[in-house]
């Protein structure tokens, strides 16, 4: 394997990790600022990766999602993935700031991908495409901010979608909690442990070029632009 591609790898892994790890934490941050110190006591809100690692979300998923288009001889595909999530008792955040303050606890980690891709693509304008000439150092810099652009746009979109267990679910079943509209948090409840099935027909038919891949593209030029 050439450097370039060991750096592309080593990139998109250390990116992978800052977007994943920082969304969680940010659950967990917003919640503590409520009262709510469940994640605190579970040592949840550390940058250490080890205790944010998921088995299906933090290995299988990346690396069936990167390295799969490649067996198949395609280039590389994106890297996509979640991290354990963090635990948050949503009853003491309800109870000390009500579904608004829910609904910003589930908002909180896309925000985080949201701005952290936003800081990326402006360093991505004011940088030069790396050549043969540049040292290694700058060419990974360069990576890393690419792909920290790519991937957290891709988790912003993704968390964004009404899947059961993700972030977008949980805020519309606080968003209809506020306003008495049971039946979306009972459609919910009902459904979440089908969650994980709904993230893999995405991933792996056609659907994600629709849900996924055209939100993120989009989000991309604007950002560039």
């Amino acid at each position: 394997m050439e450097s370039i591609d060991l750096l592309k790898i080593l990139a998109a892994v250390l990116a992978l990790a800052i977007a994943i790890i920082g969304h969680e934490i940010m659950h967990g941050w917003v919640a503590y600022m409520y009262g709510d110190t469940t994640a605190k006591n579970a040592g949840r809100l550390t940058i250490n990766p080890i205790s944010h690692v998921d088995l299906v979300g933090t290995i299988l998923v990346p690396a069936a999602t990167y390295f799969l288009p490649m067996l198949m001889g395609a280039d590389s595909g994106f890297l996509f993935g979640w991290a354990k999530p963090v635990p948050i008792n949503m009853g003491t955040v309800a109870r000390n700031a009500g579904y608004n303050g829910a609904m910003q606890v589930d908002l909180a980690g896309i925000v985080y991908n949201f701005t952290l891709a936003a800081f990326a693509s402006i360093a991505i304008v004011y940088m030069s495409q790396p050549n043969t000439d540049d040292g290694l150092i700058y060419i990974f810099t360069y990576l890393l901010i690419f792909q920290l652009l790519i991937i957290n746009v891709v988790l912003g979109v993704f968390n964004l979608l009404p899947i059961p267990q993700f972030d977008g679910a949980h805020f519309l079943v606080h968003l209809s909690l506020k306003y008495n509209i049971n039946s979306v948090a009972e459609f919910f409840d009902r459904y979440e442990r089908y969650g994980i099935i709904v993230v893999l027909i995405i991933l792996m038919t056609p659907l994600k070029n629709y849900l996924l891949l055209l939100p993120v593209q989009t989000i991309l030029n604007l950002l560039i632009s």
